[in-house]
C-alpha cells in the first residue's frame, strides 16, 4: 500500500464511509457548477475567481472519484494523495492529471491567500479543470 495513502488513513484524513458512494453524483454535479463558474469569472475579468473556481472544479471530481472507492478525503492534501493511490497507480489516471490537480491546488492558494493570479494562470487552470473533469466523468462512466 502507498505510505502517504496508508499515513492519511492513519492519521484519519481518509475514512472508509459506507455512504460515499451516494455522493458521486452530487459532487460531479458540483464539479460542472463550479466550471461554469469558473468560465464565467474569466468572461469577467475576475481571474482570481476562475482560479479559485477552476481548482474547486477539480476537488469536487477528485472527490467524486474517491467517493466511488467508498473513501472520504479530509484534508486537500490527502484528497491528492487518495487520487494518486486509487486512480494513478492502479492505471485509471494519467500522473499529468493528479499533476495539474496539485498544481491547480498551488494556484487556488496563491490566488486566494496571496492575491497572486493573472489572466494567463487563469486561462491555464480552466483548461486543466475541462480536461480533468472530462477524465473523471470517464472513469465513472
Amino acid at each position: 500500500m502507498n505510505q502517504n495513502f496508508k499515513r492519511c488513513l492513519d492519521d484519519k484524513k481518509i475514512v472508509s464511509v459506507s455512504y460515499a458512494k451516494n455522493l458521486v453524483g452530487k459532487e460531479m454535479d458540483a464539479a460542472l457548477e463550479d466550471l461554469d463558474n469558473a468560465t464565467f469569472g474569466f468572461k469577467h475579468q475576475r481571474y482570481k475567481w476562475c482560479i479559485i473556481q477552476s481548482y474547486y472544479c477539480m476537488f469536487h471530481a477528485a472527490r467524486a472519484l474517491i467517493y466511488s472507492c467508498g473513501y472520504r478525503e479530509k484534508s486537500h492534501h490527502c484528497l491528492s494523495v487518495a487520487l494518486k493511490a486509487l486512480f494513478v497507480e492502479t492505471g485509471k489516471m494519467e500522473r499529468s492529471l493528479a499533476d495539474i490537480f496539485d498544481s491547480a491546488m498551488s494556484l487556488r492558494e496563491n490566488a486566494d491567500y496571496h492575491s497572486r493570479f493573472s489572466e494567463k494562470r487563469a486561462k491555464a487552470t480552466i483548461t486543466s479543470a475541462e480536461k480533468f473533469l472530462h477524465k473523471a466523468r470517464e472513469i465513472l462512466g
